[in-house]
């Protein structure tokens, strides 16, 4: 397992910066986003436009993993 405290594997400065705004979101931001996502794909494939709806439904999961990586951000913190 790899140590956090090794030099070699320190954060760059973007990355740094990403981290320091997103641990200011809230976690549940990320929640809402993909139930508001699957919400809109729903109402997309009952009023027939599936493309759209195939589209907007496929964002459910990188809102997902947003909100762990979030998530991790705030438990761990950066470098």
């Amino acid at each position: 397992m790899a140590d956090s405290t090794n030099p070699k594997h320190k954060e760059g400065p973007v990355t740094k910066a990403i981290e320091q705004q997103t641990a200011k979101l809230p976690s549940d931001i990320f929640l809402w986003a993909a139930l508001g996502s699957m919400g809109v794909s729903l109402y997309l494939q009952a009023t027939g436009d599936r493309k759209r709806s195939l589209f907007v439904g496929q964002w459910a999961a990188p809102f997902l993993l947003l909100g762990v990586y979030n998530k991790l951000v705030k438990l761990e913190g950066s470098d």
